[in-house]
């Protein structure tokens, strides 16, 4: 993956914390975001209340409660400390809402989509505008826009069906941004820079070096670019003051997954990374952009670095994040190290540190917990010690009442040894005496991350907490493959899928079992992207392990997944290759072809629930339609459906919901937890049942089966009997071993 932006996007909609972790570790737009309780009062006395239920069942949380969208999200204060912005919903969708900082009441939005909602946006420099970023209908062709912060029309700085990504909104030239855009080379993009004031572009460089990423420094002139070479190996190139382009240094392919570019300090001769050439965990570095000289400023033995606070005006580095069971802050100042005591101290939950004004006076901060479903504040510097912390929101209101449940860190042992960080939510009421573990067994939901290069953290989760409630306990595991644990786990990984990071899961399933979580024959697997191709691979691997199965945008066919990579993902291609498989090779073919369940469904008997997406440009919806109709034609029980105006994952709260309505009805089916009925989950939802609704309590009542595709044109040679040759719609066709011309990336 290139060095500079590196991003593991999942297909589950969780929150919108990941926008903010972008801008820290890329500046770029790439993507990768209640319970109500009715009283009514009668008219006739009132009776004496009811004495109290012995053991009553734990309240039901309400889908619409946990997934969605938030009822705020992502605050952010303005450079100039004056404004904060942040989404909330707006017509039904999230948009930005801009307030002054000292008056919240006075928020208004300042956008107005009501196609999909916003999930990223950036402040400009100059505090007058906001930048945010669209695609259409998930095809993530990214435009950038800009709306005046007081409110107006929306300008798009980049054009349609052009893929844009943010490379610097610099402190030094306020009034511009550089952004890439593909749109003269689909594969390698040149850098333009936007003038805010009215969207003028000028190309300031023309990628014939085909460079994969680049950097800016501080004054917003590029410096640094990143070069994939044919054997993993990434270069870090440095431009001179003549605009000469020479060679600095190289990170090595063992070392690409944890080794990126963070951005210039304000000497505008240093750069900030995370390194882990050196040593087995990604360091915090710094290096001279002349010499390429590195000086390590902190590390960790345990895990990698993966977070940093910079200094908005010196843009040195203050505190770094390391994580392995949970994240801890760790102080470089004496200053970071007294501020991360006092916030610490004053919240319950975890602290991130969202945005910082450019003179340092006014932070935005997030908190959250397993139990806390984040919290946000302002921190206000100029004030007194005891009066800097002031209470913005709670992302979701609703749940402030709701049981949620404690998440606990496991670290489970592999069959080879190898530790397995995972995380374990059981049911209310499961575990009476504390230790853990619940009194008695009971079903299990193995929740399996996508990437595969990302991790599950501890924190809170909404479908953990969704589980749990229902009834069951849920196991997050962090298999070989998964990041933040240092180069030698990750590359554990390396032509594993479907083998040792699959038996990974398996081990977890046998540990919940020995440990007395879980009853062996109630036990499902879910996910999505990756965790989506976990789950069918469990299915067809693993066949007496699972009950059933739940995969969203999960890939079937490793063979055709990999030739249909898209064009502006060529400087990834090598690394894909060599992480999972050479499809340009036969012994590679052979592995693909071993590692894909496509061509073990006869060995599928479990229950499966299938979701995709028709414009999913990473996992194409191919790679659903043939395993579903292999698996028809073997009358196996399988359930589909298609959301026609959904990418990779779920950006409609509309979609969102229903997906989880129906997956809800689904385990309760197979395994046996409670479920909250459909209801409205699906009004407003576009989503076709494609093959076997009727499988799934209420569901063929709401997911229509898709239109009838037109005749086919067909030449005087193709009619027969007046009669005309259609092809029959993709999820009725067999499963081939063939090309796919769409764009997947596994995820």
């Amino acid at each position: 993956m290139p060095l500079i932006h590196r991003l593991a996007c999942r297909a589950e909609f969780r929150s919108t914390r990941p926008l903010r972790a972008l801008r820290r570790s890329h500046p770029t737009f790439a993507a990768l975001f209640g319970l109500l309780l009715c009283a009514v009062a009668a008219c006739t006395p009132t009776p004496m209340p009811a004495a109290p239920e012995v053991n009553a069942p734990v309240p039901m949380i309400a889908r619409t409660a946990l997934f969605a969208d938030p009822a705020y999200a992502s605050p952010k204060v303005s450079p100039n400390g004056a404004m904060v912005a942040y989404l909330a919903p707006h017509e039904g969708y999230l948009n930005v809402w801009v307030a002054p900082i000292a008056n919240l009441a006075a928020a208004k939005p300042v956008t107005n989509d009501i196609a999909r909602g916003i999930r990223q946006f950036e402040w400009a420099q100059n505090s007058a505008a906001v930048l945010y970023a669209q695609d259409d209908r998930g095809d993530e062709n990214w435009r950038i826009f800009l709306v005046p912060a007081a409110g107006g029309a929306p300008l798009a700085l980049t054009p349609a069906g052009v893929r844009a990504e943010l490379v610097a909104a610099a402190p030094g030239d306020p009034e511009h941004v550089l952004v890439t855009l593909n749109e003269r080379d689909r594969s390698w993009p040149d850098v333009y820079s936007i003038a805010l004031a009215n969207g003028e572009r000028t190309r300031v460089m023309l990628n014939n070096r085909q460079f994969s990423g680049w950097v800016a420094d501080r004054a917003g002139r590029l410096r640094l670019a990143v070069k994939t070479l044919d054997n993993g190996t990434e270069e870090i190139w440095s431009r001179s003051a003549t605009g000469r382009w020479t060679v600095l240094s190289e990170i090595l392919f063992e070392d690409s997954q944890m080794s990126h570019l963070i951005g210039f300090e304000a000497d505008n001769e240093h750069v900030l990374m995370f390194d882990s050439s050196s040593a087995d965990t990604a360091a915090l570095v710094r290096m001279s952009a002349t010499t390429g000289a590195k000086e390590k400023i902190a590390e960790s033995p345990d895990a990698d670095i993966v977070d940093v606070w910079l200094n908005p005006q010196t843009f040195a580095p203050e505190a770094y994040a390391v994580e392995f069971l949970r994240r801890e802050w760790r102080g470089l100042t004496d200053d970071a190290r007294a501020e991360i005591t006092a916030l610490e101290a004053a919240l319950e939950g975890q602290v991130e540190v969202v945005s910082r004004s450019t003179d340092d006076q006014v932070w935005t901060i997030e908190e959250s917990s397993p139990t806390i479903p984040v919290r946000s504040w302002v921190y206000d510097r100029r004030r007194p010690e005891a009066e800097r912390l002031g209470r913005l929101f709670n992302h979701r209101p609703e749940l402030a009442q709701a049981p949620l449940q404690p998440m606990l860190p496991r670290e489970i042992q592999a069959r080879d040894g190898l530790t397995l960080v995972s995380y374990l939510t059981l049911p209310p009421d499961a575990d009476g005496d504390g230790d853990g573990r619940p009194e008695t067994p009971g079903p299990l939901v193995l929740l399996v991350h996508g990437g595969p290069w990302s991790r599950d953290s501890y924190g809170f989760d909404p479908r953990h907490q969704w589980l749990a409630n229902r009834g069951y306990a849920v196991l997050s595991v962090n298999f070989r493959g998964s990041t933040g644990f240092g180069k030698n786990f990750l590359n554990a990984g390396d032509l594993q899928w479907g083998r040792a990071m699959q038996d990974d899961l398996s081990d977890a399933v046998a540990w919940a079992v020995a440990e007395g979580i879980a009853t062996p024959d109630r036990v499902a697997i879910m996910g999505g992207s990756y965790g989506g191709y976990a789950t069918l691979a469990g299915l067809a691997f693993t066949p007496d392990l699972y009950a059933c199965g739940v995969s969203l945008v999960g890939p079937s066919n490793l063979i055709s997944l990999l030739n249909a990579i898209p064009p502006y993902w060529a400087a990834y291609r090598t690394e894909l290759f060599a992480r999972v498989g050479d499809p340009r090779t036969q012994a590679g073919r052979d592995l693909l072809r071993e590692r894909s369940p496509l061509f073990t469904t006869a060995r599928m008997r479990a229950p499966l629930l299938v979701g995709q997406g028709a414009r999913d440009p990473r996992v194409p919806r191919a790679e659903s339609d043939q395993i579903v109709a292999a698996l028809a034609a073997n009358r196996a029980n399988v359930t589909y459906l298609v959301y026609p105006d959904e990418g990779h994952g779920l950006a409609r709260p509309q979609n969102r919901l229903s997906w989880y309505g129906a997956v809800e009805g689904f385990l309760g089916q197979c395994v046996g937890g409670r479920t909250e009925p459909i209801g409205t989950d699906f009004t407003g939802a576009r989503v076709y049942g494609v093959r076997g609704t009727d499988r799934v309590p209420g569901l063929a009542a709401v997911a229509p089966p898709p239109p009838a595709p037109p005749p086919a044109r067909v030449a005087p040679a193709e009619v027969v009997s007046e009669a005309v040759v259609v092809t029959p719609p993709a999820a009725e066709q067999p499963p081939k071993d063939a090309l796919i011309t769409t764009r997947p990336r596994p995820n």
